[in-house]
């Protein structure tokens, strides 16, 4: 018999040389011995995420890199119009990298070598506590953050080229340097 298929509906099963047969025709008796029931139909099935079973979920770095991509992949006007602003060393070599994870952020474009954060905002942005928080962290972390509204990138790139340049060529403030003293037993030096 083979096991690997589902069960039959209510009246037939498959006979000894493989074709279908009514329960109540006389070849269809069940036969006699060791034969063990097939599996439930359930068990040829991975089991369910949904239940705590299966693949671990997602860590939070590989969730904000798959936002990152889809968002490269779907760009807003503005974006685009930044993005190709800046994109291919054209401001003196500095180099940008957009949609990029940092923390758990993601920040439109990003000139690592100066620690610049370029974003291009829409009216949701306006007065926003989570955009506080996340300026708040990433400043922390020594970025600085340069806000632009998406009509602004789209009418005025002169004046938002004009606005980056100079925040690319402002002096970075040194970043105080954190001394590690190991300490000792007894809590001397």
């Amino acid at each position: 018999m083979n096991r690997d298929l589902p069960p039959l509906p209510s009246r037939e099963r498959v006979g000894v040389r493989g074709r279908r047969e009514r329960a109540d025709s006389p070849a269809a008796a069940p036969p006699t011995g060791n034969v063990t029931a097939p599996p439930h139909p359930s068990a040829a099935r991975p089991p369910s995420p949904a239940r705590g079973e299966g693949n671990a979920a997602a860590t939070l770095a590989q969730t904000l890199k798959g936002r990152a991509r889809a968002m490269r992949k779907e760009p807003t006007e503005a974006e685009r119009k930044l993005w190709h602003l800046v994109r291919g060393r054209r401001f003196s070599g500095f180099k940008f990298r957009r949609q990029l994870a940092i923390g758990r952020y993601i920040a439109d474009l990003v000139c690592l070598e100066r620690r610049l954060i370029v974003e291009a905002d829409g009216g949701q942005h306006a007065e926003s506590t989570y955009d506080a928080t996340r300026d708040a962290w990433l400043a922390e972390q020594g970025f600085r953050i340069r806000r632009f509204w998406n009509s602004d990138v789209v009418h005025k790139p002169d004046e938002v080229s004009d606005t980056l340049w100079a925040d690319l060529t402002q002096e970075l403030p040194l970043r105080p340097v954190r001394s590690f003293q190991p300490m000792l037993e007894g809590g001397q030096l």
